[in-house]
């Protein structure tokens, strides 16, 4: 890849053109580089001997990839697993783990990412031409995004169901009588009303307590139509399908054009969900019992510090609110101009995913704070994390408000904006890196229209599982090692001072080489030490092939980093030693030398050629095999 500033690029591995204004300022910066009007007049040696790339793909202006980011990284994880998770482990004591992780794991690694695909400009597969030897973590990111893309949908596939069954005037889940109900649905049940041992007619609070509310019987029973076990195939809901495919053909027309649609509608999707939330907010905290909601959410508990689960959970939400290690930051990154200042945007990006996180704490627990107070029981019993939140507790919240059809519609709507912006540029990261796995000469019409529409059928019909927090910080191990320690922390920032005109903080280095790695690698073995078998609704116990199914699909991302490591090596010529050093140098692409700049000088080997931009002068540099 050419390491120099750009206003410009050409492709991926391709040509960077800078100005002659900015070419003194790089020459600063990027030793070997000359100044502007210096060298450029050199005959060349010979003409190149390949026909440069097809032109990559830009973001039409900064912003688009500012905001597809937010829209990627900022998700239903933010607003239904992090207020969760800090009430669960101690408050605003969660908070120290939460923070500490994220400055000395998160950020780094969203940086890293980012930086990596603007300086190679490719996808997940082959921004690690940086260092062949690893480039089974492009194929793992590939693996696990493909998991995220099909399961994370039916989630939306849900909350489309919700948004359209909310236009009622009775919302279906608010009452018993429905086909869907058993005989054990229970409709009100007050908990202060138990005081004398009889809550309502002849039913003591014992017999209550067996009882079910109408909506976990509508989310078990008319949308999962949950079967008895896993070795019970349940039946088709054909409702929650048609909405399943309506989410698959937006998420197409989202992506099919590339970068410069997908910019346009993050806009929309990316910022709506914001003025959704302050919304519910104000509405919120107008509700009885949201003092107290809040209250429990930021209540301190230090001694929560001791549990290795508090850090387990900071940092599995860290990786994966960041949405790290699944090459989708890589391929946005990667459709930056050159000279993208990919250092200052990675910093902001970090500040409003943490934030979104923090503020929606607010707005979850004043309606659970609510809630609680008007079925007079303790918080911690209507406190949900996930599905559970999303389609239990804030649907029986809904149904005590006035007009609450309104605030179900808005709520669900919400729900669908933030999933579906992350669905689509996760969608758009593992089309990108389909694309670039392809020769640069090997295109056909159409090319990119056909390919996001085959992803998206095969992902329509194979609804895959969850991904785990494991293989997200299995990954993000293994790249602070490719970049930190084989292609060189040194080398790498002085190629994002080519790009950005000046070096990030020794910070960032220090934590690619050893504070990323050991926090990964420790929270990782925290996880595996503290695995507990998985059970659905505290009773039922998943069977041991369940689990082993679900452990064959995480292994299937892990692996790929030490198997395509070990066919390499093993594929290659030569002594260990010679195997080992030549999968380890960069492929640059695919343009020849015209003027050599020595790599002790630069850090790699470039090509420098005069060339003509708009009339003016420009240098070129070409990145050299």
């Amino acid at each position: 890849m050419a390491k120099g500033a750009s206003s410009d690029s050409s492709g991926c591995g391709g040509i960077y053109s800078v100005s002659v204004e900015q070419q003194d300022k790089k020459a600063a910066m990027c030793p070997g580089v000359p100044a502007a009007g210096k060298g450029e007049a050199a005959d060349p040696p010979g003409p190149s001997l390949a026909l440069p790339p097809p032109e990559r793909e830009t973001w039409t202006r900064q912003m688009d990839f500012i905001m597809s980011c937010v829209g990627f990284a900022v998700g239903l994880g933010n607003v239904w697993r992090f207020p969760y998770l800090c009430y669960k482990n101690g408050g605003g004591v969660f908070l120290i783990p939460y923070l500490l992780i994220a400055l000395i794991g998160g950020i780094p690694i969203f940086f890293l990412e980012i930086s990596l695909g603007q300086f190679m400009k490719a996808g997940s597969i082959n921004v690690w031409n940086i260092a062949p030897l690893f480039k089974g973590l492009g194929f793992a990111s590939m693996v696990i995004v493909f998991y995220c893309n099909t399961y994370y949908i039916m989630v939306l596939a849900w909350g489309f169901y919700y948004l359209v069954k909310s236009f009622a005037a009775t919302l279906p889940w608010a009452t018993c009588g429905n086909p869907w109900n058993s005989d054990e649905c229970v409709e009100i049940f007050r908990h202060e009303d138990c005081a004398n041992g009889t809550a309502t007619g002849n039913l003591t609070c014992d017999e209550l307590s067996d009882k079910r509310s109408p909506v976990i019987e509508f989310w078990e029973n008319k949308v999962l139509r949950l079967s008895g076990g896993l070795e019970l195939p349940g039946e088709i809901n054909w409702e929650v399908t048609l909405c399943l495919l309506a989410c698959w053909v937006l998420v197409y027309f989202c992506v099919w054009k590339g970068v410069k649609s997908t910019g346009k509608i993050v806009y929309f999707t990316a910022t709506f969900p914001y003025v959704v939330l302050i919304i519910l907010l104000i509405r919120g905290v107008m509700l009885p019992g949201a003092q107290d909601g809040i209250i429990y959410y930021l209540k301190p508990d230090w001694s929560k510090l001791a549990s290795p689960q508090v850090w387990i959970d900071a940092g599995t939400q860290i990786f994966f609110s960041y949405a790290i290690g699944l090459g989708a930051l890589t391929a946005l990154g990667s459709y930056n101009r050159f000279n993208n200042n990919c250092y200052k945007d990675a910093i902001i990006l970090a500040l409003i995913n943490s934030g979104t996180s923090f503020f929606s704490g607010f707005v979850v627990f004043s309606i659970l704070g609510f809630m609680a107070a008007e079925q007079g029981v303790d918080i911690s019993k209507v406190a949900e994390s996930g599905p559970g939140l999303a389609f239990i507790a804030y649907p029986r919240a809904v149904t005590l408000m006035p007009v609450a059809p309104l605030w179900a519609a808005l709520f669900f709507f919400m729900l669908l904006l933030l999933g579906l912006d992350s669905q689509f540029v996760g969608v758009e990261g593992f089309i990108t890196g389909i694309l670039d796995f392809f020769p640069a000469t090997y295109t056909f019409r159409f090319q990119r229209e056909i390919i996001v529409a085959v992803s998206c059928a095969v992902c329509f019909f194979l609804e895959g599982p969850p991904s785990l927090g494991t293989t997200l910080l299995w990954q993000a191990f293994w790249e602070c090692i490719a970049v930190g320690w084989v292609y060189g922390a040194d080398r790498f920032m002085d190629d994002i001072a080519c790009m950005i005109g000046y070096r990030p903080s020794l910070w960032m280095k220090w934590c690619w080489m050893f504070l990323t790695p050991l926090i990964c690698l420790g929270v990782f073995l925290f996880n595996v030490a503290y695995y507990k078998p998985l059970i659905y609704n505290n009773s039922y116990v998943y069977p041991w092939w369940g689990e082993a199914i679900g452990w064959g699909f995480a292994l299937s991302s892990m692996l790929c980093v030490p198997l395509t490591a070990l066919y390499k090596l093993i594929r290659a010529k030569g002594t260990l030693a010679e195997r080992w050093h030549h999968l380890t140098q960069p492929i640059w692409g695919l343009h020849h030398l015209e003027y050599k700049v020595p790599e002790s000088e630069f850090g790699v080997l470039t090509t420098l050629t005069p060339a003509s931009d708009g009339g003016s002068k420009a240098v070129i540099l070409e990145s050299v095999m």
